[in-house]
């Protein structure tokens, strides 16, 4: 097992509230008291010594080639860094991928909109940053899918990041918007980030990363705390 010496808790600042009232289904999963912030013991600042390769198994980084044909839609490449609160970058970091596909709709249960399933796309995958805390992955640009929040309401295509760092108290998750996309401004879930912040959830198209015939390039960086934070799910 490793540990980390001294794990700093997150900042509030960018990060959305836990009730935010245009969001419904904050107000049954948001805490009814002041938060109580516990001490961390060893089970927190703890974690499998070898890091998230280590314990999941090898990257699954792209997303495109898990099944036996090709998965419809938009190739897109996304890539980006990883760095602390003071700009240095985070090795060893496994970044895990869930999405919906091309016609927005995730291999799930609970997932009954009639949208097709794509039988080529699971929709899942895992990276881990290298020495310069660079990542990459291939996959396929997501599609917007209704949800119950209000009438007429659609979620903007996203992908969903959970960052596993050292020990088991660094995991964070957020979701990553494309540029240009009108629903944005109309989500709940993403209009419930401060405004001074919200740029930093949305990826923006990158030539340098696009490859010629295959797919486009997006670049996502990520900063874990701090002032430039990324915005996390609470």
């Amino acid at each position: 097992m490793t540990s980390t010496d001294g794990y700093r808790r997150e900042d509030d600042g960018a990060h959305p509230p836990h009730l935010s009232e245009a969001y419904a289904s904050t107000a049954l999963r948001s805490p009814k008291q002041p938060l109580v912030r516990l001490p961390h013991t060893l089970t927190e600042i703890h974690g499998p010594a070898g890091g998230g390769a280590q314990l999941f198994g090898p990257a699954m980084a792209d997303l495109t080639r898990q099944h036996g044909g090709e998965p419809l839609g938009q190739r897109i490449i996304v890539a980006g860094r990883v760095r602390d609160e003071d700009g240095r970058p985070v090795p060893g970091a496994m970044i895990e991928i869930w999405q919906a596909n091309a016609a927005g709709r995730y291999i799930h249960a609970r997932d009954q909109w009639n949208a097709p399933i794509d039988p080529n796309f699971t929709g899942m995958g895992r990276v881990i940053t290298d020495e310069a805390g660079r990542y990459s992955f291939t996959s396929i640009r997501p599609g917007a899918y209704p949800w119950g929040n209000h009438p007429n309401a659609w979620r903007p295509a996203h992908i969903h990041l959970s960052l596993l760092g050292p020990a088991f108290a660094t995991r964070l998750v957020t979701q990553m918007y494309f540029e240009g996309d009108p629903l944005i401004a109309l989500d709940p879930i993403a209009q419930a980030v401060p405004a001074d912040a919200r740029e930093r959830l949305v990826a923006r198209f990158d030539l340098s990363l696009t490859e010629p015939s295959h797919a486009l390039g997006y670049a996502f960086d990520i900063v874990l705390r701090g002032r430039d934070a990324t915005p996390m799910e609470p």
